[in-house]
C-alpha cells in the first residue's frame, strides 16, 4: 500500500514545519551573508583604499556568482536530493564570507566574494524546492511566502551586525562570526528527511525503460533538458520575469544604504535604521503575499505588489525634497518599498507549479539566479549614473522594473492550487 505524499497530507503537520523552519533558517542566512557586504561597503573601501567603482566590481561579481551556483546546485540537487545540496550550499556561503574577513586587497576579496556568491544562489531554490514538494498545495503560496520572509530577517540582521555593530567590533569581525550558519548543517543531517517526491520520482526513472522516452528527453543533464522544446519555452518566461524582478530590487538595495549616507547625509546608524523600516515593509510584503496569492491567484499578486513597489521607490527618489518636508511620509514610503518586494514570495510556488520535479530544482535556481546573476551590471550602471543623476537617479530605475514585473507575469497560467508533477 503505498504511503501518503506529504504534500498530499491535509494540513501542515509538525514535519512540515520542521522542512520550512531549516529551509527559512537557511535563507536567512544565505541573504545575511549576501547583502552584509552592501553594509560594510564604506569601512572596508577606507582600508583596502578602493573607489566606488572598485567595489561596485566585487558587488556585481558576487552576484554573478549566484547564476554560477544556482545552475550547479540546481543540477546538483535534482540528482543527489533536496537535504543534502541545502548542506552544501550552506557550508559553502558560510566559509566564503568567513574567509572574507582576511582580505587584505580587491583581488582577494574579490575571489572570497565569488565563493560566498556560489553557495547563496544554490541555496534559495534548494530550500523553496523542499517546501514546494512537500506542503499540501492549497497553502503552497503562503508557506512558500512564509520561507522567503528570510529575506528581510537576513537584512535586517546584516543592518545590527554591518550597521550598528561594525563601528565597535570592525568589518573584519563581521565576516569572521558570519561562520556561525554552517551549524544548522548539523540539524539538517539529523533532523529533516529527504523530499519524498524526490525520492519517488527517482524511484520512477529507475523503473522507466528509457527506450520509451522522447530522444530529447534522454539527456541526464537536468540544465540540458530546459532547453529542449517542451521546457523552452516557459523557462525562458520564467527567466524573463525573474530579470524583471532582480533589475527591481537590486537597482534598489544595492546602494540604498550608500544613497541614503552619501547624497542624503545620514548617519551609517541612521542608514541602518531606515533600513530596518524597509524591513518592516517586507515582513509584512512577504507574509501578506502568500495569503493573497493562494486566495486570488499568483498573477494578481504580483501585479498588486510591484505597483506598490514602484510608487515607494518613486516617492524616495525622484520626489524626496517634496516628500522629506513630512518625515512621517517619507518613511511610510520606505515601508512601501519593502511592502512591494513581497512579490518575491511568488517564485517558489509558481515555479514548483510550472516544472517536473526531474527539473524542478534546475529549472527555479537557473531562472532565479541567472537573472541575479545578470545584476552583475547594476551596481556599475548605477554608479555610472550617479555622476550625472546621484544615486537616486540610478534606483528610481527599479520602479520601472517593478511594473514591468506586474505585467509580464501575465504570459503565464494561473496555478493557484495546482497539484506539481512528479
Amino acid at each position: 500500500m503505498d504511503t501518503k505524499l506529504l504534500n498530499e497530507c491535509e494540513k501542515p503537520t509538525r514535519l512540515h514545519y520542521k522542512i520550512l523552519f531549516m529551509s527559512w533558517a537557511g535563507w536567512v542566512f544565505d541573504f545575511y551573508d549576501l547583502i552584509l557586504f552592501s553594509f560594510l561597503l564604506i569601512p572596508i573601501s577606507k582600508e583596502l583604499h578602493l573607489s566606488n567603482f572598485d567595489l561596485s566590481w566585487v558587488l556585481g561579481s558576487s552576484l554573478a556568482a549566484t547564476a554560477i551556483g544556482g545552475v550547479i546546485f540546481g543540477v546538483l540537487s535534482d540528482r543527489f536530493g533536496r537535504r543534502n545540496v541545502l548542506q552544501w550550499t550552506i557550508l559553502t556561503y558560510s566559509i566564503g564570507t568567513f574567509l572574507c574577513g582576511i582580505s587584505s586587497s580587491i583581488w582577494i576579496l574579490l575571489f572570497f566574494r565569488i565563493i560566498t556568491g556560489l553557495g547563496v544562489g544554490g541555496e534559495w531554490a534548494t530550500g523553496q524546492t523542499y517546501v514546494g514538494e512537500t506542503f499540501p498545495a492549497k497553502v503552497r503560496g503562503r508557506y512558500g511566502a512564509f520561507m522567503q520572509s528570510g529575506a528581510p530577517f537576513g537584512i535586517i540582521l546584516a543592518s545590527i551586525i554591518g550597521g550598528i555593530l561594525e563601528p565597535h567590533i570592525g568589518w573584519r569581525v563581521c565576516f569572521f562570526i558570519s561562520i556561525a550558519p554552517a551549524l544548522l548543517v548539523v540539524l539538517i543531517r539529523k533532523g529533516l528527511p529527504e523530499s519524498d517526491v524526490w525520492l519517488q520520482r527517482k524511484k520512477l526513472a529507475l523503473n522507466t525503460v528509457s527506450d520509451n522516452e522522447p530522444p530529447e528527453e534522454k539527456s541526464t543533464n537536468s540544465f540540458i533538458l530546459l532547453f529542449t522544446k517542451q521546457y523552452r519555452s516557459i523557462f525562458i518566461k520564467c527567466l524573463i520575469l525573474a530579470i524583471f524582478d532582480m533589475s527591481a530590487y537590486w537597482f534598489t538595495y544595492t546602494w540604498l544604504p550608500a544613497y541614503l549616507h552619501q547624497q542624503r547625509q545620514f548617519t551609517m546608524v541612521k542608514s541602518a535604521e531606515w533600513m530596518l523600516i524597509t524591513q518592516a515593509g517586507g515582513l509584512l510584503g512577504y507574509f501578506t503575499f502568500g495569503f493573497f496569492a493562494d486566495r486570488f491567484g499568483r498573477r494578481p499578486a504580483y501585479s498588486v505588489y510591484s505597483v506598490i513597489m514602484a510608487i515607494g521607490l518613486i516617492m524616495i527618489t525622484l520626489l524626496w525634497d517634496l516628500v522629506i518636508k513630512y518625515p512621517p511620509l517619507i518613511l511610510s514610503f520606505m515601508f512601501l518599498v519593502g511592502l512591494g518586494t513581497g512579490m518575491f514570495s511568488g517564485y517558489g510556488p509558481l515555479f514548483t507549479e510550472l516544472f517536473p520535479t526531474k527539473i524542478r530544482n534546475t529549472a527555479m535556481g537557473s531562472a532565479f539566479n541567472l537573472a541575479r546573476g545578470i545584476q552583475f551590471f547594476t551596481p556599475v550602471i548605477i554608479a555610472t549614473i550617479a555622476v550625472d543623476y546621484g544615486l537616486s537617479g540610478g534606483i528610481s530605475l527599479a520602479a520601472l522594473f517593478a511594473i514591468l514585473t506586474g505585467a509580464w507575469v501575465w504570459v503565464f497560467p494561473e496555478t493557484k492550487g495546482q497539484k506539481i508533477v512528479i
